[in-house]
């Protein structure tokens, strides 16, 4: 009986004890409802965007960040964290921070145009954007960020090829206008007639090189070179290029070797095509000492995708500075400004080149050694060769009627000097040179 007693008492006096403590909590959780907390002091911050506008956000091409009553970050963009514009759920551009309280206080407006240093770069390079800042509702702030610096790029480039293409006309205008003037005051003296005509002669040919240059750039930079695109046999195209400087080549005595590429075809605009080699081969003429030789040389190279077709004009001239080498097919750009006014150079050649190239889905490579000389290497997309044709009556078929062509009416008379190949050597950019014997 008294065990039963204690058994009932400490079971009352349990329940007891288990009612207290639920009493407690149950008063310690309204309290904690009741309780102001950030969130309730500053529902802002878990603000619902108005419908739609996440929507809108996440198609716009711009940075966009979306702020709060507090300044902080209720929506981002993935560029926006790109720009560096937010970090650590803040606005980090002090500027645009100053914008977005100023419209939040007044619901106007605000554009404005920034630099902002690059993330990263270590070089001081700006980073050019536009940033609008809007009202969203009745607490949000919208600020768009746009970026600019491709098109200041696009800008500077346009602005200062227009520039570079005015000083380039005005020089040989200006020439002849003065040549003109003193060929009027020499009337009476027929020798200086005869002199001042020739200089304006040699003017006037510049003039219609800088024009026609500046044709053939605009159209291989507009024109679909693919529309007419056709198999063009390499070995017809160094023909071409070595019968275009024949006559410099041997003012000069400057000997033209071509080799190994035979049966080699590319894919593209022939026309295009011989306008790049052709200027390769010219430039390398024109920039080699008197009594040296210069070497093209072709070969097919395996890469994944299908196999490509580089050809490679080495000189044994003055060389290119690394410096210069990244700028050389800049238009206008020239390493010796003197010394390309005196071959007759416009500064086009070269980015002609690299247009075409990239237009055939293919670049254009450079390697050089002051004092030493340089190579260029066009690599593009190696056509396949044609299907052999069916068997006709006549003995001759087209393939060696082309063949036959080639060798007999576009091929130089020098034929057995460009029967041999230029042997190659190893260049430090891994770019196989060609190497041209002294």
């Amino acid at each position: 009986m008294d065990v039963n007693a204690a058994v009932a008492a400490a079971a009352a006096i349990a329940g007891l004890c288990t009612g207290v403590i639920a009493m407690l909590a149950f008063r310690w959780s309204e309290r904690d409802q009741a309780r102001p907390t950030r969130s309730s002091m500053r529902p802002d911050i878990n603000a619902v965007l108005p419908p739609g506008v996440d929507t809108v956000l996440s198609v716009l091409r711009s940075s966009a960040v979306v702020l709060d009553e507090g300044d902080a970050v209720v929506k981002a963009s993935s560029a926006a964290y790109a720009l560096g514009l937010v970090r650590g759920g803040k606005l980090a551009v002090e500027p645009m921070l100053h914008m977005a309280r100023d419209t939040r206080r007044d619901g106007e407006i605000r554009q404005v145009e920034l630099d902002l240093p690059r993330r990263g770069t270590g070089r001081g390079e700006a980073l050019a954007v536009s940033a609008r800042v809007a009202p969203l509702g009745s607490r949000l702030v919208l600020l768009l960020v746009e970026d600019l610096t491709e098109a200041r790029r696009i800008e500077a480039v346009r602005r200062d090829f227009v520039a570079n293409v005015s000083h380039e006309l005005k020089t040989p205008v200006g020439a002849i206008s003065l040549l003109s003037e003193a060929v009027m005051d020499a009337s009476d003296d027929p020798e200086a007639v005869s002199r001042f005509a020739g200089r304006m002669q040699i003017e006037s040919t510049r003039l219609i090189n800088l024009v026609q240059e500046l044709i053939d750039l605009s159209r291989v930079q507009n024109d679909d070179p693919l529309e007419d695109a056709e198999p063009v046999r390499v070995d017809t195209l160094v023909a071409e290029a070595i019968d275009r400087c024949r006559h410099t080549a041997s003012s000069k005595q400057i000997t033209m070797a071509a080799g190994g590429t035979a049966d080699l075809r590319v894919w593209g605009n022939r026309g295009q095509l011989a306008a790049a080699l052709g200027n390769l081969v010219e430039n390398a003429v024109n920039y080699s000492p008197a009594r040296t030789r210069v070497g093209i040389a072709g070969r097919r190279v395996a890469v994944p995708g299908g196999d490509l077709i580089e050809i490679a004009v080495t000189d044994q001239g003055i060389g290119i500075p690394e410096k210069d080498r990244e700028r050389i097919f800049e238009r206008f750009y020239r390493v010796d400004p003197a010394r390309s006014r005196a071959t007759g150079g416009t500064g086009l050649g070269l980015a002609i080149v690299k247009h075409v190239a990239a237009s055939h889905g293919g670049e254009v490579a450079v390697w050089s050694s002051e004092g030493q000389g340089s190579t260029f290497t066009l690599r593009l997309p190696e056509a396949a060769a044609p299907a052999p044709a069916a068997p006709v009556a006549s003995p001759v078929s087209p393939t060696s009627s082309a063949s036959s062509t080639s060798t007999g009416s576009s091929a130089p008379p020098v034929a057995p000097a460009l029967t041999a190949a230029p042997e190659p050597h190893t260049a430090p950019a891994a770019i196989p040179a060609p190497e041209v014997l002294p």
